[in-house]
């Protein structure tokens, strides 16, 4: 449900202007929803990234320790770790917000891209902006390295107890539990440590553009 609301939150927040922007010859917005966007894209980015880790940590209570499951992960349990996720996204993301309303935007004041996404947006900025990219880089180390690296350690668990699963059936109720969240995980992480990641002569800005659409669109679609 929590994964469910995230996805919609981030697709609603950068899908309909995108559309709009595809069927209108006036491809504008001003400066208050595009800071709002970035703030909310950044927020929700980092919310699915705690969120897809709490749910790794799910599986592997109810693969290893089914027998403790409903009391490891209580409902009062699954409350604090998805409000804490929530918490803590937004908080962070004040820190980005602050470092990008002190820049100076004097033009060109075109975003080459879909939306206003936070690398988009720092490239027209008239200042310099080594600040913004440190605590960008900062954050892909704890948002998305960290949580990726707790996603595999649980998923290594997890696979390990399914190798001793002796029935095949079992072993198919196991996997298909988890199928889902590894496609999930593979796409989001996969895409977002691609584009935040690696150098800026890597990738062209177009295929910059296609990969932010795999975790802004097809991930909340799937």
């Amino acid at each position: 449900l929590t994964l469910g609301l995230i996805d919609m939150s981030y697709a609603s927040n950068s899908v309909p202007k995108m559309l709009a922007n595809l069927v209108s010859q006036k491809r504008t917005i001003s400066f208050v929803p595009c800071i709002t966007q970035i703030f909310l894209y950044v927020a929700f980015a980092a919310t699915e990234c705690l969120i897809l880790v709490v749910m790794s940590y799910d599986r592997y209570v109810a693969i290893c320790h089914p027998l403790h499951y409903t009391f490891i992960m209580s409902w009062r349990v699954c409350t604090v770790l998805a409000v804490t996720s929530w918490a803590f996204s937004f908080l962070w993301d004040l820190v980005h917000l602050v470092l990008i309303l002190r820049l100076p935007f004097c033009g060109p004041h075109e975003i080459n891209h879909f939306f206003c996404e936070v690398l988009s947006v720092l490239k027209l900025a008239c200042a310099d902006t080594r600040l913004n990219e440190i605590i960008l880089c900062v954050s892909c180390v704890f948002i998305l390295l960290g949580p990726l690296c707790l996603v595999l350690v649980s998923y290594t668990h997890i696979l390990l107890a399914i190798l001793r699963i002796q029935s095949g059936e079992g072993r198919r109720k196991a996997f298909s539990t988890c199928s889902s969240h590894l496609c999930v995980v593979g796409l989001f992480f996969g895409s977002a440590i691609v584009l935040y990641m690696t150098t800026k002569s890597s990738h062209s800005q177009e295929q910059r553009k296609i990969l932010s659409l795999f975790y802004s669109l097809f991930n909340p679609m799937l």
